[in-house]
């Protein structure tokens, strides 16, 4: 842009450049790169961060900064729906037709003006300046002229105007007052089993920001040791859990940057230790993880048996997801292979292990809390190419793991097309299994529901919406030879 003064001031009035504030310069950044390449803001925003910091230094760029263009970014995807609600009524046309970087630059302006304790002037004042650095003096003007109308109301007042009212639409007002698609509410309502106050729980807890909770792996690290750190509590119900209430930058941990400890949401870890605790008859010396990548359950399972003396086969389609496997298994204190294998399609004879994790490939709906985005990216019809795929992995488990032994099936999605559905109709065609009842497993752990199979949720564990069922093998399938 140039320095000279723009032509259309008027005489007498100073002119002021836009400042260009690295804050909400990087939260652009990582919008566009979300929006432009399907990334994901988890993975772009710590190199962000740190280019930020090494271009402007500690001082003009320090801890504070850090954590408003992290709360700008998620804040703002996680409230897309109802932003865009709101912007929709303050421009006069589609908002189809209004330029993506516009809209980003917008949606960081409303997620000042209501969602923040920002100023209204400062807020309002920030985003033209991001907009005529980023877009121009002419749409920064109509930057400007939105979010004039949206400063003249605050969210509930908003919330009042766009959405239809609950008894006219119950899924549609739910669905802008607590950002998320109209499909996605109806599918988690489903999950959930009817019932006002707790689809409105769940969907609030999809929209706060989860704590960063950490896994000491056994045989390497201890809960004393990380509970040490700043701000550092034990898990809800982990033995091996540790929750840093205030943030934190987990790197900076040195057992997690040994690899003797991750990052590791409890609900995950709840998983992996209860496939590990079910009573077994026979050998118990061989395990697998039939879709380990990216590596977080498989480092905590073969942790667990290397106390017992087992080994684990961490398995992984993806080759460079097989490596962050290696990465994460590496300094295990017992035996351990990782092999890059299609799990539909398995290298190892059949009735090979005494146990199997299979956490299948899903929309991962019970992650929104950490991957916000996830909500605008998945359609209804990701379920038909995602349902094959859970089924045949699943029947493979049954395949790998030897009468009497168990199988884990795992989802981070709590909806129904990926979980009971998946398993019902896998054991419908497999006589020779059994659900084993997963609740005793996950010992503390409350509002398990009915059984067999659990059901985790943010609202009432604090934890992703895992779904596990466990199956033990009591006889061979015919069809297996």
């Amino acid at each position: 842009m140039s320095d000279q003064p723009h032509r259309s001031r008027k005489p007498g009035k100073p002119y002021r450049r836009p400042q260009k504030d690295p804050v909400r310069l990087l939260a652009f950044e990582a919008l566009r790169a979300v929006d432009e390449r399907d990334a994901y803001a988890n993975l772009v925003l710590p190199p962000l961060l740190r280019k930020a910091r090494e271009k402007e230094g500690p001082d003009k760029f320090d801890g504070r900064d850090a954590a408003l263009a992290t709360e700008l970014v998620y804040g703002t995807l996680r409230r897309q729906g109802t932003y865009d609600a709101v912007i929709s009524a303050c421009v006069d046309r589609p908002l189809r037709e209004v330029d993506p970087p516009v809209l980003d630059v917008l949606s960081l302006g409303v997620h000042q003006l209501l969602g923040t304790r920002i100023p209204t002037h400062a807020a309002v004042s920030a985003s033209v300046d991001l907009a005529r650095v980023v877009l121009g003096d002419g749409r920064a003007k109509f930057v400007n002229a939105v979010l004039r109308k949206v400063a003249a109301h605050d969210l509930d007042e908003w919330i009042e105007k766009v959405a239809p009212p609950y008894d006219d639409d119950p899924e549609d007002h739910l669905a802008v007052v607590h950002s998320h698609p109209r499909w996605v509410v109806s599918a988690l309502w489903d999950s959930l089993g009817g019932g006002r106050a707790g689809i409105e729980d769940l969907l609030a807890a999809d929209n706060e920001r989860p704590e960063v909770t950490l896994v000491a792996r056994p045989g390497r690290a201890t809960t004393e040791e990380l509970l040490r750190e700043e701000a550092a509590v034990a898990g809800h119900w982990s033995p091996y859990a540790v929750r840093l209430t205030e943030g934190g930058e987990p790197g900076a941990i040195d057992a997690v940057r040994d690899g003797r400890a991750g990052v590791q949401d409890e609900g995950s870890q709840l998983v992996a230790l209860a496939l590990a605790n079910v009573p077994l008859d026979g050998s118990d010396t061989k395990w697998l993880d039939g879709c380990a990548g990216p590596g977080g359950k498989a480092a905590l399972l073969a942790a667990l048996a290397a106390e017992r003396g087992a080994a684990l086969l961490a398995s992984e389609k993806q080759p460079h997801r097989a490596g962050l496997v290696a990465k994460a298994l590496a300094g295990n204190p017992g035996p351990y292979q990782v092999i890059a294998a299609d799990g539909t399609r398995p290298p190892w004879r059949p009735g090979s292990f005494d146990r199997v994790l299979m956490d299948v490939p899903c929309t991962g709906l019970g992650a929104l809390r950490r991957r916000p985005e996830a909500r605008w990216r998945r359609r209804p019809e990701d379920l038909d190419g995602f349902g094959p795929l859970q089924r045949g992995l699943l029947r493979t488990a049954l395949e790998s793991v030897r009468v009497g032994g168990v199988v884990g099936y795992a989802t981070c999605s709590p909806h129904l097309a990926e979980t009971r559905v998946v398993v019902s109709d896998v054991l419908k065609q497999y006589p020779g299994a059994e659900l084993i009842d997963a609740r005793p497993l996950l010992p503390g752990v409350p509002a398990l529901g009915d059984g067999p199979d659990v059901q985790l949720w943010p609202h009432l564990h604090g934890t992703d919406a895992m779904y596990l069922a466990l199956i033990r093998k009591t006889g061979r399938d015919p069809r297996e030879g």
